[in-house]
């Protein structure tokens, strides 16, 4: 039985990159071997079965290898790569990416800084959801602490030779979650519904994508414990839409402000006229911008997350 997938990157794209960004990710709690692949673990959508899954870049080729189960059948091979490819933004034409740096020389100058970042999603809007859930109104390394226990506890393990990943509950296992230490207020009801909502499909990332974001966020806040700022991160970094701006995130201004020298964070108008030079990309470009704010500030990881 065959346990691999080839995908490649339509313009530019360095694994290596992803990798340092998930290492600086705090909600991904990542850490690999210095010049090492991509090890991810992740319940597969639609399927819910939990896969991991070890990456590796050859030139434009990106090749996936399914470690866990041990005998994957090629409908979820299929499914894993797909969802691979949605993660790492491979299933995006990027090859005019470079374009919007030729219209706009501050987006030069981070494309030169980040060479091949793309964005780096979660592995799921589903997961997307849950951390925005979990981390409502504590700060950002505590979330990620208590979402790190959720799948000790109740995810599965995957090994990676002597490596093991522990994944995020898959959606009918979190369904089941009762109270759980961390975790204050609504929050249990809100993940267990947010559960079944993935369930049902309501968090399935290809649909997300099929539909207009507007409506695509309409539906998405409909969903308990996800405002404004929620719906949003779960579109833009769980389902990978790849042109839209961020309009409830106040760092998103204020690394533009920083980056084109503005003495004030623009005006959701005015970020409307900038993003116009950033499209198809401008998910993309909001990465390039808050990726050059963390690491001129520092400040993201210890700031209050607020859905």
């Amino acid at each position: 039985m065959d346990n691999r997938f080839t995908l490649t990157a339509r313009g530019p794209f360095s694994l290596g990159a992803s990798i340092r960004f998930l290492e600086g990710f705090t909600p991904a709690a990542f850490a690999s071997a210095a010049g090492g692949p991509l090890e991810l673990a992740f319940p597969v959508e639609r399927i819910w079965q939990t896969a991991g899954v070890r990456v590796r870049q050859d030139g434009r080729l990106v090749t996936g290898e399914v470690i866990s189960p041990p005998a994957p059948g090629p409908e979820l091979v299929a499914a894993i790569s797909v969802q691979v490819a949605r993660i790492l933004s491979l299933d995006i034409n990027g090859s005019g990416f470079s374009a919007i740096g030729e219209r706009d020389p501050v987006i030069a100058g981070l494309q030169h800084s980040y060479p091949g970042l793309r964005p780096v999603g979660f592995w799921s809007p589903y997961e997307a959801a849950a951390w925005a859930v979990i981390g409502q109104r504590i700060r950002i390394r505590q979330a990620a602490a208590i979402k790190a226990r959720i799948a000790q506890q109740i995810g599965e393990p995957v090994a990676f030779g002597a490596r093991i990943v522990h994944a995020f509950p898959a959606p009918q296992r979190l369904a089941e979650l009762g109270t759980f230490p961390g975790l204050s207020g609504r929050k249990p009801e809100w993940l267990r519904s947010l559960a079944r909502a993935a369930l049902d499909g309501r968090l399935d990332a290809a649909r997300l994508r099929a539909i207009p974001p507007g409506q695509a966020l309409t539906e998405l806040r409909q969903l308990p414990g996800l405002g404004d700022f929620s719906a949003e991160l779960v579109l833009l970094c769980g389902a990978g839409e790849p042109d839209h701006i961020p309009r409830h995130e106040s760092r998103f201004a204020r690394a533009v402000a920083l980056a084109y020298d503005l003495r004030e964070p623009p005006s959701a108008e005015q970020l409307q006229h900038l993003s116009e030079n950033w499209k198809p990309y401008r998910t993309w470009v909001t990465l390039l911008l808050r990726t050059w704010l963390e690491d001129q500030t520092g400040e993201i990881a210890g700031m209050a997350h607020v859905g």
